[in-house]
């Protein structure tokens, strides 16, 4: 997907073209193939997985394979199948292989009993989606196996990401993807959430910059392996305010859609992320008057 394409990006301009491998079930686009290495690669195929690695002297691994909340909601079976198999079979590869590995994280990791504004790295963490709790889960597996085994887990939780040049994945945060696009495009957009929902969100390149400082960080300065990373926290009608700064003409119905608005209730609307601030220097480039201004003037792929 977007993410880790643009992360193979980043890290290709400091550690070479060559040296990071990008990897799908699908086939890219074709300035993909030629932009550096890419493989085929299936996490539920433990054995291939595995001679990837070792052909490939692999030393860092990204894990970045999921079933999205929405979606993950509509399939369960597939989604317990890719969030958790796939990601032990990661899990044990790191372990034997001494990686250092990258899982990402969600805001959906929180559910309704957790502290909405803001949450805490450490807290109550009682999700009510598959996604999030193949993803709470995760987070344990990782601090365990580093506490036990060492494994240089390392984890971050993502608030909603958002990219205009990648078509919504599935996940609740997305209409702040398509409302771009629709601005864009049509100058309508109908959201299904309703207009005063708050969520966290963060634009893309500080999502990769994040992740890419935090790998690069040395371990003994890490006080945690799981962290909140934020950026904004906005709401459909904010963020239609002030894209209608640079595109006046929008227009934005709304017609809640009740599985996605249920699990935006029981996300938090605020993260705290003194400890990535602090034990590694997080600072986000990207507000919302920032984030809304580079995309309405640098609407690439329309």
């Amino acid at each position: 997907g977007q993410l880790g394409m643009g992360l193979a990006e980043m890290l290709r301009k400091q550690y070479g073209t060559d040296n990071v491998i990008l990897s799908d079930i699908k086939k890219p686009p074709p300035h993909i193939f030629r932009s550096g290495p890419f493989v085929y690669a299936d996490v539920l195929d433990y054995k291939h997985l595995r001679e990837l690695i070792i052909n490939n002297q692999i030393t860092w691994l990204v894990h970045y394979s999921a079933l999205l909340s929405a979606v993950g909601e509509a399939n369960v079976a597939l989604a317990r199948k890719i969030n958790i198999t796939g990601l032990h079979n990661v899990l044990d590869l790191a372990l034997e292989n001494c990686l250092r590995l990258f899982v990402p994280s969600t805001i959906g990791a929180f559910g309704p009993s957790s502290p909405r504004d803001p949450v805490p790295d450490l807290c109550v963490q009682r999700p009510r989606t598959i996604y999030g709790v193949s993803k709470v889960h995760g987070e344990l597996m990782g601090e365990y196996l580093h506490h036990k085994h060492g494994l240089d887990f390392r984890c971050l939780r993502y608030p909603g990401v958002i990219s205009v040049n990648t078509p919504p994945g599935g996940g609740t945060t997305d209409y702040a993807v398509q409302i771009f696009h629709d601005a864009l495009s049509t100058g309508h957009h109908e959201c299904y959430l309703r207009p005063d929902t708050r969520l966290p969100m963060m634009h893309i390149s500080d999502c990769h910059r994040a992740t890419v400082e935090f790998m690069q960080a040395p371990e003994c300065q890490l006080s945690l392996r799981t962290y909140n990373i934020a950026a904004m926290s906005f709401t459909p009608e904010e963020v239609a305010q002030e894209i209608r700064k640079h595109l006046p003409q929008l227009k934005v119905t709304y017609s809640p859609d009740s599985v996605r608005q249920t699990i935006a209730d029981s996300w938090p609307v605020r993260f705290d992320d003194s400890n990535a601030r602090r034990d590694w220097g997080w600072a986000p480039a990207f507000g919302l008057e920032e984030l809304v201004h580079r995309i309405c003037t640098c609407s690439v792929g329309f």
